[in-house]
Order: C-alpha cells, then sequence, then structure tokens
C-alpha cells in the first residue's frame, strides 16, 4: 500500500521527518525516500527497501539533510518523492494509493502538452509523475491537486512540497487517511497516527474525504473543504494499519480485539488453547480468547529481528518462504492439543495451508481457523491491497472456479455470508487447507467492531459494493 509523513518546522526538521517516516515501514514493500526543502533547494535520496530497513538504508544520509521542511516515503514500487520544476515552482511530491486509468491519463497528457513520461523497470510509468503532470496543468497547486482527484479511477493521497509549506491532500473519497500532528514548533501530516507519540506530537486533525490543507511553521488551514462521501478501506483495521494506530479517530488494535470477540460469540467449538498468527492475527485472537475465557498462547513465534511482514515481496515462492521462516513453532504448545487460530483474513491461503500442515507434523489434534473478515470475493480496486495480479489468485474465487466451472458465476450468493453456496465456499476452502473447521467474521459484525456506518466503510472485497 505505502505510506507517508510530512513536517514543517521552526527549526530543523530532518530528525522528525527520519523517524516519521519510519514509523510507515510496515505498509511498504521496495522504495523508501526523503526530500527535504532547504536553503539552497531540494535535497532528495531514494534508497531500495526491500531487502533491508529504512532506517539503516537512511542513517548514514542523515547529515545530508538540512531544512525545516520535508516529506518522506515508503513506497510499494515506484521511485518517490519527486522533484518536479514548472510555472508552479520547484516541488517534491509524494503519492499513495493506485490508478486503475493511468494509460488513458497519461495518453491525454501526451496528446494535450506533448508530454514524456518516463518508465520504470518493466515498462510501465511512474504514477507520481503523472499526478505531477496534471497538477502542472493548471494556475495553482490547490486547482491543479483538486483536478487529479477528479480525474483519476482508484484512489491518491498527496503530499507536496514547496517552498512555502507542505500540501496534504487526502484521496476524493477518503480511501486512505491523512492526520494533522501537531506540538511546540511544528506540523506534521501522517498516514499513521502511530508516527505521533514517540516523537511528541499530538493529533490534532484527521482529514475528510477529498480534503485539501496547507500547512506552515506556524499551522496549517483547509484549502479545499471535504466532500461529502467516504469511503474508508476497512481493511486497515482489520490487517494494514499498525496496532497504536487510528483512523478517523478509532484506535486499531480496539477493533481487532472486538472482531475477535464477535468470533467467539457465534462460535461453540470445543478447543483448549487459542492463538494468533503474528502479528496482525494476534489482537483478533486476544479478543476471542478474552471473549470465549480460553487460554491465549503463542504455538507459533515469530522471528521478528530479521523476517518481514510476508505480503511485501513480490514473488509468491519468496513470500512463501519468509512466511514459513519467520514463524518458529513450539511444540510444548502444539502437541495434543485443540488449537483455534485466528488471523486478519486469507488471501491466497498458501501460506496458511503449509502452517495448518506443519501444526498437525508436530503433533495438533485439532487446528481451527477463524479469520477477523468475510471471504474474499472481489479484487480490490481502489488500493494496493494486495500482491494479486486478478481475483482468480483469492482463496474464495479458486473455490468458485472449482465448483462452477467459472470464478464469476453467482458471486453475490458467495459474497452473502449465508446460505448453500456460501457454505460449499467455505468448505472447499476448508478442505484444501486441511483445517478441522473454518468459520469466517460476518461482514455486520465486522462493521459493528469498526463503528462507523457502512456506507463510510469501503467493503468492495467482501460484497462487491461500491
Amino acid at each position: 500500500m505505502g505510506g507517508f509523513f510530512g513536517v514543517v518546522s521552526k527549526n530543523d526538521c530532518v530528525n522528525d521527518l527520519f523517524f516519521g517516516t519510519d514509523y510507515h515501514s510496515h505498509l511498504g514493500t521496495k522504495r523508501g525516500g526523503m526530500a527535504v526543502m532547504g536553503k539552497t533547494g531540494i535535497t532528495r535520496i531514494i534508497h531500495d527497501i526491500s531487502n533491508t530497513q529504512f532506517r539503516s538504508k537512511f542513517d548514514d544520509d542523515l547529515p545530508k539533510f538540512r531544512g525545516c521542511k520535508g516529506i518522506g516515503v515508503i513506497s510499494d514500487y515506484e521511485d518517490q518523492p519527486l522533484i518536479i520544476g514548472s510555472h508552479l515552482g520547484l516541488y517534491s511530491i509524494v503519492t499513495v494509493g493506485v490508478i486503475k486509468n493511468l494509460d488513458a491519463l497519461a495518453r491525454m497528457a501526451f496528446e494535450k502538452r506533448n508530454t514524456h513520461f518516463s518508465e520504470m523497470s518493466g515498462g510501465e510509468l511512474n504514477p507520481t509523475e503523472l499526478v505531477a503532470t496534471l497538477i502542472n496543468q493548471e494556475a495553482n497547486f490547490v486547482d491543479g491537486i483538486y483536478r487529479v482527484q477528479e480525474s483519476i479511477e482508484g484512489s491518491c493521497s498527496i503530499l507536496l512540497l514547496t517552498e512555502k509549506g507542505i500540501f496534504a491532500a487526502r484521496d476524493r473519497l477518503g480511501r486512505t487517511p491523512i492526520v494533522i500532528g501537531k506540538k511546540e514548533d511544528s506540523y506534521a501530516a501522517a498516514f499513521e497516527t502511530c508516527a505521533f507519540p514517540n516523537l511528541n506530537y499530538e493529533a490534532v486533525k484527521f482529514l475528510g474525504p477529498g480534503e485539501i490543507v496547507h500547512l506552515t511553521e506556524e499551522g496549517y488551514r483547509t484549502v479545499q473543504k471535504p466532500g461529502i462521501k467516504m469511503q474508508i478501506c476497512a481493511f486497515l483495521w482489520v490487517y494494514y494499519g499498525y496496532p497504536p494506530s487510528s483512523y478517523e479517530g478509532i484506535n486499531v488494535e480496539s477493533v481487532r480485539y472486538r472482531c475477535g470477540a464477535a468470533l467467539a460469540r457465534k462460535d461453540s467449538t470445543r478447543i483448549d488453547i487459542v492463538a494468533g498468527i503474528p502479528d496482525s492475527g494476534v489482537a483478533h485472537a486476544i479478543g476471542y480468547a478474552n471473549e470465549s475465557k480460553t487460554p491465549y498462547q503463542r504455538p507459533f513465534v515469530k522471528y521478528t529481528p530479521t523476517w518481514p511482514r510476508s505480503f511485501m515481496p513480490q514473488d509468491q515462492s519468496i513470500r512463501d518462504l519468509v512466511a514459513r521462516m519467520k514463524l518458529i513453532p513450539v511444540r510444548e504448545m502444539i502437541e495434543g492439543k485443540k488449537i483455534l487460530f485466528s488471523d486478519d483474513s486469507i488471501v491466497r491461503g498458501t501460506q496458511l495451508k503449509d502452517t495448518v500442515q506443519r501444526l498437525f507434523d508436530y503433533g495438533a489434534k485439532e487446528v481451527h481457523m477463524r479469520p477477523a473478515c468475510p471471504p474474499l470475493v472481489y479484487g480490490c480496486k481502489f488500493l494496493n491491497f494486495s500482491r494479486s495480479r486478478s481475483a482468480l489468485d483469492l482463496a474464495g474465487r479458486t473455490a468458485i472456479k472449482e465448483m462452477e466451472g467459472s470464478d464469476e458465476a453467482h458471486l453475490e450468493e458467495y459474497a452473502s455470508g449465508r446460505g448453500e453456496r456460501y457454505c460449499a465456499m467455505v468448505e472447499k476452502i476448508r478442505a484444501r487447507l486441511g483445517l478441522t473447521t473454518l468459520q469466517y467474521q460476518q461482514l455486520d459484525d465486522l462493521i459493528e467492531a469498526i463503528g462507523l456506518p457502512k456506507d463510510k466503510i469501503c467493503t468492495y472485497c467482501w460484497d462487491g459494493k461500491e
């Protein structure tokens, strides 16, 4: 998915920028970058972080940065930040999101201005460069950002660094968050509120959908009012978000406890222990254990010093290797036990199948799975939600194709959470994974756990409703 952090200060901002950006490392995959506006212009450095932590890559670079304004990004795949020279002046830009009509917008820009776009490896266009090109076609930054939000299909949140401050712009339907933080001499804009406490910032404003805010060392002001309709991604609370963070004022860890509790209330399975798949399944499992009065234990322990989150590598075989090697089994907690696991979700199921088999190999009597969200039936159209290249990569769609001969048959029934087809799909997934039982979260319970009205939450990947 990616994440970003920007800061404007009365003093040097580099320390806050460095650590604030690093607190978004759980969101990113391949690139990390920082840009600082100084007296002589913009200093920018980008590093490959696919195999190395952001901090270790940038530690030696910090003396090269000097300035009171800066932006940083953890990016899915493209090089960021970009430095742009235009009639609007010199600026730097980072984006988070996905542009589904990238090629069409690029063609329109080329026809209008004879614009040339550089290519990334693999021949793809850099979406952040396209965003900058659209901004440059307007008379000022605010109009340019508004043009971007109205033109793209998908989502795009933006931090834009100028000589006069930072523009923070949340995507048009608020699918991803931006929050403003304040301390005595600085203002910051971040994706994750977890970046604030240890840097002594207080979260003071969550941007509304499509809202644009201008930050200076003296404060912030809204330069484009928020829209009414919001579709924030529910998966932020289920999986992507870091536990201390809050979106729309709702804490991630608390939502996960409520998700686990909801699963427990609808379950009568007799088990010995409850466990979570580290890390994102842990809070869901704690919620289940607390509600069911069942002991919480750790039959798998994650080796944290060197192994990243397993969704990060693009190659499936490497993802599977990461998932296997980072989890170390504890035989004493497994042998002879009826174990119930909670995880954030089942996406492909390839890693989970191996984990289940390892549990049985270590002597587990039963292995039950309780995902904290419903089956994923539709591929996300709005964010870089996973590395799946098509909906058929999803465990649910694979099961549907096996039963129907087509992965697009009767999707509404399979996504309904009830009925014969839904139950048959769940049973097919259970059998393929080798689980004793499999019971998914109901969508209504997930929405209740989050605490926002359904019409303000994007649930497309579960029910196909936009």
